[in-house]
């Protein structure tokens, strides 16, 4: 059943979900209508908390401190509302709920952060040495798979030359038969 939910959930997902995760800072586009109007408005915060991860549509938690004053947001991460999530840094954390971030400053926490861009080189370079290694297996397997099928050839040639030497001494055991046949019907007459 669970299997089946899982599934269905993942079905359910529309467009590519970020590998989010706690201790991640984001920019988070969100559509807001006014009456009539309808505008972007970013959002830039810390996630302190993914839940719901097999769900078909996960939700972040997104705090950020605005003139002194906490602000969190609670996203489902596939929204409607929301146009985009956009990955900026990411901190190296410990705790996949980092709810006591809400009593501590900045300064007191010391995080260490790296860039997106540093994430996403070294994301896209295991990709590229994936897709590398990968090439280099199929390579190797046709090869190996040429060498299979010259063997398998050659016992086919070794085979009919055998069965070819095999039916030699049979039909030359058939002709002296007949042979002696021949003598043993002309001794009869």
């Amino acid at each position: 059943m669970e299997k089946k939910l899982i599934e269905f959930n993942m079905a359910q997902r529309s467009g590519k979900v970020l590998a989010l995760q706690s201790g991640d800072v984001v920019r988070v586009f969100r559509k807001i209508k006014e009456g009539e109007k309808e505008r972007t408005q970013v959002f830039e915060g810390m996630i302190i908390a993914v839940k719901g991860g097999q769900s078909s549509s996960p939700i972040i938690t997104v705090r950020k401190v605005s003139s002194g004053v906490g602000v969190e947001l609670i996203i489902p991460a596939n929204s409607p509302m929301i146009e985009k999530i956009e990955l900026i840094k990411r901190a190296k954390v410990r705790r996949s709920k980092l709810y006591y971030v809400r009593e501590k400053t900045a300064k007191s926490l010391r995080f260490k952060y790296t860039d997106a861009k540093d994430i996403k080189t070294s994301k896209q370079e295991e990709v590229k040495n994936e897709v590398v290694v990968e090439e280099k297996i199929e390579e190797e397997s046709k090869e190996v798979e040429k060498e299979i099928a010259e063997v398998k050839e050659e016992k086919k040639v070794e085979k009919t030359e055998e069965a070819k030497e095999k039916k030699a001494p049979a039909e030359e055991k058939k002709e002296e038969a007949e042979k002696k046949e021949k003598e043993d019907q002309k001794e009869n007459k």
